[in-house]
């Protein structure tokens, strides 16, 4: 008899667990999916940002390179002249603008790879919640026509729980999108920190290998070789 009393109290307590998640399902996806759509907005602004951010440097870029090609042609012109004085200045100057003209390019291609990658993420991000919106409205029609047999017009029959898979699905993909995110985070500072190319920079610093960035003397060099010979 016990047994059959515990029993029947289990299963008691199991129908109300199956009853409950019943009727929260929806209201749990609908908030999800708020939640998801709040996320896919965030990822849409910092796109917008970095697509701001990329033109910006690509403005700065091209401002740089007439500069440049401005002072180039005013160095050649006072070496003409014999003023050598200000012609390394402009030297120096140029250098400098070249210096800033690699960082411009450099911050351009790492723009560029984090767009492709906020592109690739925000389209599959709103393919997902597209899927998971036919989903919920195919998830009410189900309860719907459940509600009605309740009521009488049908005995209640057993619907495939396609709801909690989709919640689970969600949670998959934040979770990885976060850990992939800091992994590349974490590559990234590390490259920078102790990559081949801070290595091949501490080492050109000493003297072992040509210089990574050009100096003013480099520059002074390049205008020499390209003014025409003496008559």
């Amino acid at each position: 008899m016990f047994k059959t009393v515990l029993t029947i109290f289990r299963g008691s307590v199991a129908a109300a667990e199956e009853e409950l998640q019943d009727r929260t399902a929806l209201v749990v996806l609908d908030q999800q999916m708020r939640d998801a759509a709040a996320a896919v907005d965030r990822s849409k602004r910092t796109l917008a940002l970095a697509i701001a951010g990329d033109q910006q440097e690509g403005r700065r870029l091209e401002a740089t390179n007439a500069r440049i090609a401005d002072l180039e042609v005013r160095a050649t012109t006072a070496l003409e002249g014999g003023r050598e004085d200000l012609a390394r200045e402009a030297a120096q100057a140029i250098a400098n603008l070249e210096a800033e003209r690699d960082a411009a390019m450099t911050a351009r291609t790492l723009f560029g790879t984090e767009i492709t990658r906020l592109k690739r993420h925000v389209a599959n991000a709103e393919a997902r919640i597209a899927e998971l919106d036919r989903g919920r409205r195919l998830a009410r029609a189900s309860e719907a026509v459940r509600s009605l047999r309740r009521s009488g017009i049908e005995a209640a029959r057993p619907y495939e729980s396609t709801l909690p898979e989709a919640e689970a699905t969600l949670k998959r993909l934040r979770e990885r999108q976060i850990e992939i995110q800091a992994a590349d985070d974490a590559l990234f500072e590390i490259d920078t920190a102790s990559g081949p190319s801070a290595t091949a920079e501490k080492l050109a610093e000493q003297g072992f290998g040509p210089r990574m960035k050009s100096t003013a003397d480099d520059v002074l060099a390049r205008l020499r070789a390209k003014r025409p010979p003496a008559a």
